[in-house]
């Protein structure tokens, strides 16, 4: 036997060795080495630069699914905002048209194969992939299982639904006639029970319908979180009902020119970090931020002659939604990753603003001058103490939602929630609607609406089959919270910002924190242990109601 002798190595896989004896024998089976290592190193290169040609032309497909979506947003924006009436049954149509070719590219088996290529090479660890491209590819997967699910007939339908179903819901409320409205309802209870069935048909149909717009939520676990809302909340309601003492709101009664609030809540909203070369506020019947990219972002609000506050909290509400939608991270744009990651969070977004901001004392500060400057009947020895208790009043009663304080609030949705299951679940006829409704409100905040429009038809979300999306606002308030509260520990002077309308630091930290994070994490739990070290905690929310009103009512 002579010995081998390994002098280097190519660096391919290939070594090259010196004996005479055993030459041509290695030199065969070396040469088979070499090249099964250099077809597993193309094999290897091959891999690669597959999975990023199937990424490209499937970033290529996103796009333009998502550009016609833009166009949906602008046809949408402008029925609610613009359109004639006359053009209802025009714009229904054209509505369902864009419908089905967006459904039709959405579901196609191109887009399909690429997923499923890309979905193996994800978990495979194939191509190099990056944390955005995996996101990227676990989204668009799971918006085309839902996709698919659906006939390009039922889109169409519910499409063509949404616009008949928001005039129906509009002269209804303004006819003060739930059952003008109650026909459209009922179908939207069938299309969805049809539709859940169609996605997933071993699950309830209200959980289908919650996962939709709060990723991997559930009625069961929504139960378990509104258990310990209500626990905190119902005392603290009855401990300020029962109080003698309170914050005066009286003297921000009056007369405000609609003009002159529209002025300031465009000032504000500027002020606070929305960039009107890249939105526009408009008014509407029910305030809404749509629009078509993050380049083009329409926020709508509404102004009461004779309420101050409300024009002022909702602008400033849907400035916090306009806010998210600017903050998109364009690297990724028209893509998966760069949506927002649930309604709960876009809805912390708003609140923040509305609540953790707009109803701070140092906000009060800032707030306070502009108020004085822009409606001179406003009293010059107020305060901004006092302005921070008035608007700060838990309302008694608290009739409309929108309208509603932060206490309240909740409760609103619980109602909502508690209904909406019961409409799907069929425990709840639709004819018993208004009897319902107003047997809750007497239960849970201690009043009952005199009308429908002032009950069950003052939400346009059921006129577009919108179930499961209330709970969203309160999940929005408890992520509200607690992203604040890290904000503040974070932000050194952000009191003190406030105070001086200073709010570029917090747009900041929003913008680096949720808002070009997009969905890279895929549920408001992971998102919230990212930035606070906490998954979604009532307690938070409980907590920061029970210390902020307690002075306030001297409880």
């Amino acid at each position: 036997m002579h010995p081998v002798t390994i002098l280097a190595s190519t660096g391919v896989g290939c070594w090259i060795v010196r004996n005479a004896t055993t030459k041509g024998s290695l030199r065969t089976r070396l040469r088979k080495s070499m090249f099964r290592n250099r077809a597993a190193h193309c094999s290897s290169t091959s891999t690669l630069v597959s999975v990023r040609e199937n990424y490209t032309e499937l970033c290529t497909k996103l796009k333009e699914i998502s550009a016609l979506e833009g166009v949906e947003g602008l046809l949408n924006w402008d029925q609610q905002v613009m359109m004639p009436p006359g053009a209802a049954g025009c714009r229904a149509q054209q509505s369902a048209t864009m419908a089905g070719v967006v459904h039709e590219k959405s579901c196609a088996p191109e887009l399909g194969r690429l997923l499923a290529l890309l979905s193996l090479a994800a978990t495979e660890g194939e191509g190099e992939l990056s944390l955005h491209q995996k996101a990227v590819i676990r989204d668009a997967s799971r918006n085309y299982t839902k996709t698919t699910a659906l006939t390009k007939e039922l889109a169409q339908r519910q499409a063509e639904l949404t616009s008949t179903g928001f005039g129906a819901w509009v002269k209804a409320r303004e006819e003060n006639d739930f059952y003008q409205f109650a026909p459209v309802l009922q179908q939207w209870i069938d299309l969805t029970k049809e539709k859940c069935a169609l996605i997933d048909p071993s699950r309830p149909v209200y959980d289908v319908c919650l996962d939709e717009f709060e990723r991997g939520m559930t009625s069961r676990r929504l139960d378990e979180i509104f258990k310990q809302v209500k626990e905190g909340l119902v005392p603290l309601l009855r401990e300020i009902e029962a109080s003698k003492e309170g914050p005066d709101n009286s003297w921000l009664s009056g007369t405000f020119d609609l003009e002159a609030q529209a002025a300031l809540c465009r000032t504000i909203a500027c002020e606070i970090g929305f960039d009107t070369d890249r939105g526009r506020l408009d008014v509407s019947v029910h305030p809404f931020t749509g629009g078509s990219h993050p380049s083009d972002v329409r926020m709508t609000t509404r102004f009461k002659e004779g309420d101050l506050t409300e024009g002022l909290t909702g602008a400033i509400h849907e400035t916090g939604h306009a806010l998210y939608e600017q903050g998109r991270n364009l690297e990724y744009d028209g893509l998966p990753v760069n949506a927002h990651l649930s309604m709960g969070i876009h809805e912390s977004q708003s609140l923040l603003w509305e609540r953790m901001v707009a109803l701070h004392p140092a906000f009060s500060e800032y707030l306070l001058p502009q108020l004085k400057s822009t409606f001179p009947q406003l009293p010059s020895s107020a305060s901004a103490h006092d302005l921070y208790s008035a608007l700060n009043v838990v309302r008694k009663p608290s009739l409309i939602r929108v309208e509603s304080d932060e206490v309240t609030y909740p409760m609103h949705i619980i109602l909502r929630y508690e209904i909406e299951r019961g409409l799907l679940d069929g425990s709840i006829p639709v004819a018993d609607l208004p009897e319902v409704w107003r047997a809750k409100m007497k239960s849970y905040l201690g009043c009952s609406p005199a009308t429908d429009a002032q009950g069950v038809l003052q939400d346009i979300h059921w006129s577009a089959g919108a179930f499961g999306y209330f709970p969203t606002y309160s999940l929005g308030a408890m992520y509200a919270v607690q992203l604040f509260n890290e904000a503040s520990n974070q932000l050194l002077g952000l009191e003190a910002d406030i105070a001086a309308g200073n709010f570029k630091s917090l747009k900041i930290w929003l913008n680096d924190n949720v808002h070009s994070v997009g969905s890279l994490y895929p549920s408001g739990d992971l998102l919230m242990e990212k930035v606070t070290d906490s998954p979604l905690n009532p307690d938070h929310f409980v907590k920061y109601l029970r210390e902020k009103y307690t002075p306030l009512y001297k409880l």
